[in-house]
């Protein structure tokens, strides 16, 4: 199950990021790295911009935390 923080939800909708990109990039990462207390980074690109996205785990729970869209190259070199 994913689950949304209010302020991930409260940022998706201004960020014009889709909930189905968002469960799309948990579900189906190109990569994903370990990021600070214990929550793990979703990368995923969308259109030539990496979305990456922020969750915690909680039991059975995905929780996300934050997404954003940032230039691939940032964050993998080639």
């Amino acid at each position: 199950m994913i689950r949304y923080y209010k302020h991930a939800e409260d940022q998706i909708k201004e960020r014009l990021i889709s909930k189905e990109e968002v469960e799309m990039t948990i579900k189906n990462p190109i990569d994903i790295v370990n990021g600070c207390a214990n929550r793990k980074i979703a990368h995923k690109v969308f259109d030539d911009k990496l979305l990456r996205v922020i969750y915690e785990k909680k039991n059975d729970t995905l929780i996300v935390v934050s997404a954003y869209r940032t230039d691939p190259r940032r964050y993998f070199r080639r």
